[in-house]
């Protein structure tokens, strides 16, 4: 607490003793003394570290400056014999007694060690700043948010300006579905099969999450709306350290997680292991009235599903880092990701005439038992060479995956006790993916200011899904239906490699690159013997400029292309069976979606008062569109009235195509104001206006060709407010509140949705443990609101994916500093690609 006090004081008297007038005599010419300060253990530039020069002869007259985002410092002065300190909230001080410096001095890279003793004496009287603009990403600290406590990493990304998370737990980037989700710099297992898996990582392991808008050629090209990139914790703390973690809520949600860290000078043993039981109950609804092709109405049905998901998860990860010296180390890092659920989906039809009057009511109800296994192997070698920045890095990476549902669906016409065939569909899908990669980082020229980088990136991912589905006789063998039963094969490999160069000219930073990918894919339907290949290669460049007008005020300007390849979801041809009359399923001819991204982006810091602010522009051709069609079939249902004149429902199936060209321009700002201690305002808004243009082309289920018009304008926008401040009893409060507006896509107007979360916190146990509350979707107002719009078909529906959620949770650390507590950021904590960064 002294140090931290002097450093204050320090500070202080350098400001005051600067805007002093000098004399008039004869003085020497001013010199300049430069360096750089960076961590010992991670290399990472320590941002605000402060440069202290004091006169021997005259200990009163003290100057000097604070490092910039590369951690470089330059200071002007007179000669003469000084005492030297370079401080670091937190680390040991570097200290040069009575050093004479007549000319300019260069004091080169100075490495700051953690000071553990002092760790335990630091109060921490300020938080760091949550959003750091990068000349390539914003990057957002999330350490400190309370809404999370006792979450999932999905929760994390819910509450993190310009992302949403959608009622089914799919994630946006400005308001786009094609984001790449990296953790530590690379694809994970932990990302699994399906946005379920994400769930199973708890909030409390994630450091920061970088937000990459506009990717540069170093990223894969993948995700037309950008890249989030999350950063797991690891401590730097010599000794054995971690958390334990339990939390329990309403709903049923109940696990626990636990963190371990063992630091020695020669090797780093860390491991994250997370069991977690969810009960989340769900709705829909559709309410469909169904149209003569003269525009009358025919009839109409009602549609109510309740759904119950069960999930039983157990995630495990761990490493090893070895330091073969004190530039070059190897890490192996090991995932085991498994959960069983149950599933249920029951729905209720009611049926009436175009006077809507009831002539039938029936129930389908769904059990489907699943199992989702993942296993990942990860190998990393760094080399750090004597230049500061100069860096190789080589990783390799396998993951094997395996998802397995089996679900018995029964039918009963209700009053009449009809009960329909039993259906049955099993998917059985799989996965290995490989991955091999190389980065190569070259400083150059005066004061290292310029980087030059290479580097190659290897997938080569494999997926299998084999689905059946047809009636299940009574001796419990199934009857498979052929023209809704297949087997998938899909094949993408990619090789890519890319380089880009960028200097700093004073206050001015340029970065280009280019990345080409040459993309393999192979689709292979088995039982219909369908085939199809397709290769291309493509060329991304990126370019971003920079300009930093002060250490509080940055402007950036940048342009990339992106594709978008579609994922299996999107590609498999097997229709969900859970409502017969509306059905879902994927497209196999999907080709690609390319888009050009324009990026301008501006900060500004002021003492309690940070602002950011964007303008973005987005121009993507064969965007991947979700339209509705009708069948041409009917669900037959019997007439207990007329058994003559059955009762026909249309089916309608969805499904994605390319459709033409989606323009998006918008603009977004965040502010956060932090007007005292523990207090803490957030406020993001995101608003942007949508051009579809395209016609689609089909033939219907009578032959004839069909052209539909899908154009569609659309302005809408999202909004999160955060407030974070101390109540009576040292008890923290946040709140959350977002809100999203109207869309309009091809087919559908989309409501606004209005959703709040709070939280409460409080440190127990002398500051070594946390007791949190949270409740997410406080109002049960979190609701998909749809009216969508076919030739013969109009339907509202409103779909919730989990209801109200109420979480305690309880967190014991050991042998953790303070500041390492508060989620206090020294470096990346992780391997990924961007542990070197060229900041704007």
């Amino acid at each position: 607490m002294k140090k931290l006090l002097l450093s204050f004081l320090l500070l202080n008297t350098i400001t005051t003793i600067a805007q002093r007038p000098q004399g008039q005599g004869n003085r020497p010419d001013p010199i300049k003394i430069t360096g750089k300060v960076i961590d010992a253990d991670t290399g990472q530039p320590l941002e605000y570290a402060t440069l202290i020069l004091q006169r021997t002869k005259s200990p009163e007259r003290i100057t000097g400056g604070i490092a910039d985002a590369l951690g470089m410092f330059e200071v002007e002065t007179f000669p003469g014999v000084y005492n030297i300190r370079i401080e670091y909230i937190s680390y040991t001080t570097y200290e040069v007694k009575a050093q004479a410096i007549r000319t300019s001095t260069d004091l080169g890279t100075i490495q700051l060690s953690i000071d553990v003793e002092q760790l335990e004496d630091v109060e921490v009287v300020g938080e760091r700043t949550t959003v750091e603009l990068r000349l390539d990403k914003k990057v957002y600290n999330v350490g400190s948010d309370l809404t999370v406590k006792g979450g999932s990493v999905t929760d994390v990304l819910d509450n993190v300006p310009s992302v949403t998370v959608d009622v089914e737990g799919n994630i946006s980037l400005r308001g786009n579905e094609s984001v790449r989700i990296l953790i530590n710099g690379k694809p994970s297992a932990l990302s699994g099969l399906s946005p379920d898996a994400l769930q199973q990582l708890p909030a409390e392991a994630i450091e920061k999450v970088e937000v990459i808008t506009n990717p540069s050629a170093r990223y894969d090209a993948e995700g037309t709306a950008g890249i989030l990139n999350i950063i797991l914790k690891q401590s730097k703390t010599a000794g054995l350290n971690g958390s334990v973690n339990v939390f329990a809520g309403n709903p049923d949600n109940f696990g626990g997680a636990l963190s371990l860290n063992l630091r020695r000078e020669n090797f780093n043993i860390f491991s994250n292991t997370t069991y977690r039981y969810r009960n989340a109950p769900g709705n829909a609804q559709f309410l469909q009235e169904n149209f003569n092709d003269d525009g009358s109405t025919d009839s109409f049905q009602d549609e109510f599903r309740e759904y119950q998901r069960e999930r039983d998860g157990f995630n495990t990860n761990f490493g090893f880092e070895l330091f073969l010296s004190e530039n070059s180390s190897i890490t192996n890092s090991f995932v085991y990701r498994k959960t069983n659920g149950e599933n249920t989906v029951d729905v209720d039809f009611f049926n009436f005439d175009a006077l809507r009057n009831p002539t039938i009511q029936r129930n389908r109800f769904t059990l489907e038992d699943e199992e989702d296994e993942n296993v990942q192997y990860s190998l990393n070698y760094e080399k750090k060479f004597k230049k500061d920045g100069h860096v190789l890095t080589m990783d390799y990476q396998y993951s094997k995956g395996a998802d397995f549902e089996n679900s018995i669906i029964d039918e009963v016409i209700l009053g009449e006790n009809i009960v329909l065939p039993t259906e049955q569909t099993i998917n059985d899908e799989s996965q290995i993916n490989q991955l091999v990669q190389f980065d190569y980082v070259l400083p150059f020229g005066k004061d290292n200011q310029s980087q030059f980088e290479l580097g190659y990136r290897g997938t080569f991912n494999n997926f299998n899904t084999d689905f059946d589905f047809g009636i299940l006789n009574a001796n419990g063998t199934l009857n498979v239906d052929p023209d809704f039963s297949n087997e998938l094969n899909y094949r993408e490999y990619v090789n890519a490699a890319y380089t880009q160069i960028g200097t700093k000219l004073k206050k001015f930073s340029i970065l280009g690159g280019l990345r080409m990918e040459a993309s393999d894919i192979g689709i292979e339907l088995v039982e219909t013997d369908e085939n199809s290949d397709k290769d291309y290669v493509d060329w991304f460049p990126s370019l971003f400029l920079g300009y930093e007008f002060s250490e509080m005020e940055q402007l950036t300007i940048s342009y990339s292309r992106r594709l978008r390849r579609p994922r299996s979801r999107f590609i498999n041809p097997f229709p969900s069976r859970s409502s017969n009359t509306n059905l879902f399923q994927g497209n196999p001819d999907l080709n690609p979606t390319y888009t050009n991204a324009f990026d301008f982006g501006y900060l500004k810091r002021w003492d309690k008062l940070t602002f950011t602010t964007s303008a973005y522009y987005n121009r993507s051709t064969g965007v991947f569109q979700f339209i509705t069609q009708e069948t041409g079939n009917f669900v037959e249902i019997e007439n207990p009235n007329n058994p003559l004149e059955p009762i026909l429902v249309p089916i309608q199936v969805r499904t994605p195509i390319n459709l033409a060209t989606d323009t998006r321009y918008g603009g977004e700002l965040t502010t956060t104001y932090t007007p005292k201690k523990n207090w803490r305002f957030t406020w993001n808004l995101n608003l942007f206006q949508q051009q579809l243009r395209g016609d689609f082309s089909f033939i219907d289920f009578q032959n004839e060709e069909v052209i539909q018009n899908f154009d569609a304008d659309n302005f809408t926008w999202f909004t999160r407010l955060s407030a974070k401040l101390p109540l009576p009893g040292a008890i923290d409060f946040q709140s959350n509140l977002f809100y999203r507006g109207r869309r309009i896509d091809a087919q559908n107007v989309n409501k606004g949705i209005l959703s709040t979360n709070l939280a409460f916190s409080k440190d127990v146990i002398k500051d070594k443990a946390t007791l949190s509350l949270n409740v997410s979707d406080l109002f049960n107002s979190r609701k998909r609101r749809t009216e969508t719009r076919t030739e013969n078909v109009f339907t509202e529906s409103e779909f919730q994916f989990r209801e109200r959620q109420i979480t305690l949770s309880f967190l014991y650390r050991f042998n953790q500093p303070q500041n390492e507590r508060n989620g206090r950021d020294r470096g990346n904590g992780g391997n990924g690609d961007d542990e070197i960064e060229f900041d704007g």
